[in-house]
């Protein structure tokens, strides 16, 4: 990949932390929005939950869970998160800047990441992808959960609601 490409994903995270505020600073939601924000949100963040408790990071391809179904179940998680930020927000402008932020960041990182998994997996993650993998049997653990430090979306989740929330009732 070449520099700029690697250093834009490097940045999404801290891109998306001000653009998040810009679509916060522009939200109007109502109690019907927030409730179905909320609806959505926790549904992406849910299927994030199940990727994390079955992915063994930079250890192997994982292909259970979610992984069965997805390449990248922990950004479709994402994406449904950013639906319900959208839908939460009450907001088109700041929708719109949430599907232009992830329409640009996550194909970025879907790419940097597979070429990683690539270099640093041979031919096992091609063929994971191309579907020629043999399907690995996990359990999900609350364990993976942790050690995948998924915790951190779900804070950020809930604070988001409640910034919502307290724009909304305050």
């Amino acid at each position: 990949m070449a520099d700029p490409a690697r250093r834009f994903v490097r940045w999404r995270v801290r891109l998306g932390y001000i653009l998040g505020i810009v679509a916060f600073w522009l939200a109007s939601p109502t109690p019907r929005s927030l409730l179905l924000g909320a609806i959505v949100g926790a549904a992406g963040e849910a299927l994030r939950i199940w990727a994390a408790g079955h992915l063994e990071k930079g250890r192997e391809v994982t292909s259970s869970g979610p992984y069965a179904f997805s390449r990248h179940p922990l950004y479709a998680g994402s994406i449904v998160m950013g639906a319900g930020f959208a839908l939460a927000s009450n907001n088109l402008i700041a929708a719109g800047i949430v599907a232009a932020y992830l329409a640009v960041t996550i194909p970025a990182a879907i790419r940097a990441e597979e070429a990683h998994l690539t270099d640093k997996f041979g031919e096992v993650y091609p063929d994971y992808r191309d579907g020629r993998a043999t399907e690995t049997s996990r359990r999900f653990t609350l364990e993976r959960v942790l050690r995948n430090r998924e915790y951190r979306a779900l804070v950020g989740f809930i604070a988001v609601l409640a910034l919502l929330a307290a724009r909304l009732y305050l």
